[in-house]
């Protein structure tokens, strides 16, 4: 702590050091990460919201997916590129995603996080 002034009047600066663990994404991004992982490289939009939908049982608008991939390319947790245009989408080119190493690393932390927190809950759950 470093302190500047004298007397009863003084300005207290405390310096702390932040370490950032990890990459800390929300239950919807986890379904993204988890829908690119399942569906391999190069998945774009449509087939990520059929998998999260066929899976939760829950409808997902396209507007929420896209929303959030670009707010997990921001944080470096996929990439996308941009296809050839194709006659079938009127000339319009899909893009499609991938999971970067640190969005792996990202799911992989999450699912350990609930792993951990549901260790030893099967019986309150009725999953026994």
């Amino acid at each position: 702590m470093y302190q500047i002034g004298t007397g009863e009047r003084f300005i207290s600066y405390i310096t702390y050091t932040v370490f950032f663990m990890s990459e800390r994404i929300g239950h919807f991004e986890q379904l993204l990460l988890l829908a690119l992982l399942r569906l391999g490289d190069e998945s774009y939009g449509v087939p990520i919201r059929g998998e999260i939908e066929r899976r939760t049982n829950r409808v997902v608008s396209p507007g929420a997916i896209y929303t959030a991939l670009d707010r997990l390319e921001r944080r470096g947790l996929v990439r996308s590129r941009l296809g050839d245009p194709t006659p079938q989408r009127g000339g319009k080119r899909k893009r499609h995603y991938r999971l970067t190493a640190k969005g792996r690393a990202a799911v992989r932390e999450a699912q350990a996080a609930l792993t951990q927190m549901a260790h030893g809950l099967e019986p309150k759950l009725g999953t026994t």
